[in-house]
Formats: structure tokens, sequence, C-alpha cells
């Protein structure tokens, strides 16, 4: 048929065809590519398969045991744990969220709720955009120098004490290579994160819900405490579980704040949960404790260790945390699909 409209019309088909394609090989080749990582790492970290031998694959040993999530680090590769660094990361991100997810969805809803549109809330929406794509190392370095060292301000090392209901926290100054300032860098970091993702969920709340909270007498805040924001609650949650999964990877900045790469003990000295019921005011030693984080340990193990056996630890450690990524960006998903499902809107 030599009707030119037709013609483009099977252009455009067929262009929509390709370009489906191409998106359909472009995922099945990450998909591909994340299982065969994965595959080679649970096989190394399990003993089955080992890349560095000769000749045929053989068997070696089991390196994905529980020794691995309850000891110390140690010189030998099979008495080798991360326990230490499990700790570090549990503690870390715990006051990451409490410092940033307040602070972030606090910002959000001034920016959606109360901010007039202006020129100053247009440049401080592109410039939070543009935070958000700010490499992790330069986040390191403002760390390194606002809280760690605190700009010089101080000459001489010092502490204050500040009450608290089971005890006296007592903060360094400058906070120094401390949980403190690895927890507000990476607040720091993934601020803009939450703050975005906390703006798209109040956005997808309709307008219909506030014009009938204010209708029937209801104060702004009101409105926004009872009824925007449980219902923008899913997608928040989303966010911050998400931004949390990044900061959890997160290497670079952690190194430059003075995380440490050899720790063999937990922060605050805290082995067990149940010291937290027998001495409660252990928890306050832990915010100005030296650390470690897994990706730190996987990245000493890989390049520092003089045994080669510990880069199959490694490989063990890797599977841990990919595992733990994979759990919460998973819980993501839930929380999404398992609210969406309710709204009715």
């Amino acid at each position: 048929m030599s009707d030119p409209y037709y013609q483009r019309l099977q252009r455009r088909h067929l262009t929509s065809k390709i370009f489906a394609g191409v998106c359909l090989i472009s995922t099945w080749f990450g998909l591909v590519v994340l299982a065969v990582l994965m595959t080679g790492l649970v096989l190394k970290a399990t003993g089955t398969w080992d890349p560095t031998s000769t000749g045929a694959a053989k068997a070696t040993e089991n390196w994905l045991t529980p020794t691995l999530l309850t000891h110390q680090i140690s010189a030998d590769p099979e008495k080798a744990g991360m326990i230490a660094s499990i700790w570090g990361t549990t503690w870390l991100i715990l006051m990451t969220a409490v410092m940033s997810v307040p602070m972030g969805v606090g910002a959000a809803i001034y920016l959606e709720e109360y901010a007039r549109e202006n020129i100053l809330t247009r440049f401080i929406r592109l410039n939070i955009s543009n935070l958000a794509g700010v490499p992790s190392i330069v986040f390191g370095i403002l760390g390194l120098t606002a809280f760690v060292r605190m700009f010089g301000m101080f000459s001489e090392a010092s502490a204050i004490g500040i009450p608290m209901g089971i005890g006296m926290l007592k903060v360094p100054l400058p906070f120094g290579k401390t949980l403190i300032s690895g927890a507000l860098t990476l607040s720091l970091l993934i601020l803009p994160i939450v703050i975005i993702a906390s703006q798209e969920a109040l956005r997808s709340v309709p307008q219909s819900i506030r014009h009938a909270a204010l209708a029937i007498g209801a104060t702004k805040w009101q409105t926004i405490w009872y009824q925007v924001l449980p219902a923008s609650l899913p997608g928040i949650m989303t966010g911050v579980i998400l931004a949390l999964s990044r900061a959890i990877g997160e290497t670079a900045p952690i190194i430059v704040v003075g995380a440490v790469s050899f720790i063999s003990f937990n922060p605050g000295y805290l082995e067990s949960p149940t010291d937290l019921v027998s001495d409660p005011n252990v928890i306050l030693q832990i915010p100005a404790s030296p650390y470690t984080v897994m990706p730190l340990q996987i990245y000493n193990w890989v390049l520092n260790s003089p045994d080669p056996e510990f880069k199959n630890v490694a490989s063990a450690a890797i599977v841990v945390l990919l595992t733990i990524l994979l759990l919460m960006n998973g819980m993501a998903v839930y929380i999404r699909n398992h609210f969406s499902k309710r709204l009715n809107w």
C-alpha cells in the first residue's frame, strides 16, 4: 500500500518496537549481570567454587558461617568476624535517621505547604536537587572540616556533659573521629534525598483532602498533621528507607571523617542488646565512640590483608551487606505497594 500516512504509521510502529526491544535488553542485561555477580559471590563465600584455583574449580572452606557474624576481627581468616562493623553500621544508621528524617520531612512540609512560590523558593528547590547529585566525597570533606575538626575553633580537646534521664552524655569538642561525626556527615548526604522524596509524597496528596479539612474548620497544621501526613506517609517511608540504603553502602565519606579500619570492640563496648537492659547508661557512651562500618571492613580485607584467604571472607561479608540492602529495598517496595492499595485516590 503506497499511502504516505500508512507508511509513516508503519515506521512509527517499527520505531516503537525497536525502542521497546532496546529497553527490554537493557533491563535483562542489568539483571543478568547482577545475577552473575551475586552467584559468584555466594559460591565463593560458601566455598562451592574457588575462582583463584588453577585447572578445574574446586571446593574450599565455607566462609559464610555464624563466626563471621559473632566474632571480632582477627589476623586468622578462619576466626575473623565482622561483629564490630555490624554494630558500627547499625548505630551509625540509627543516628543518621534520627538526625536527618525529622529535618528532611520538616523541610519538605515547609516547602510544599507553607512557602510561597517565588524566586527564593525555586532557588532553594533547585539547590536541594543539585545537592542530591553531589559526590559523596565532597560531603566527607565537609564533615571533616565542620564536625571532626570544627573549623579549628578548639585549640585543645575538651568535652561537655549533657544531662539525660539515665545519665550524663559526654560530647567531645571537637567531635573528632567518632560516631557523631559520621552520623552528621551521612545526614548531610541523604538529607536532600529525604527532602525530595517527602516533597513528592506530599505533592501526590490531592488538594481536595486539604480543602475538605479546611472547610470543616481545621487549621492549616491540623490539616497537615491529621490528613496530609498520614496520606503521604508510605511515600515518605519509602524515600527514607532508600536514602538509608544509600548511606549504608557509603565508604568514601566515612573514610574521610575517620572511621577506623581495624577495631576489636563494639561502639560503647556494647556486646549484646541485653547490655542495654542491665546497664542503660552504656548507650550514652556510643555517640563518642570510635567505630568502623561494613563497607570499610570489606575494603580493608580485600586490599590490605596479607592473607589471600581474606578475599573469601570479604566475599561472605559482601553477601551479608547485599542481603541487608536487598531486605531494606524490599521493605520499601512492600510499604509502597501495601499502603497504595488502601488509598482511594
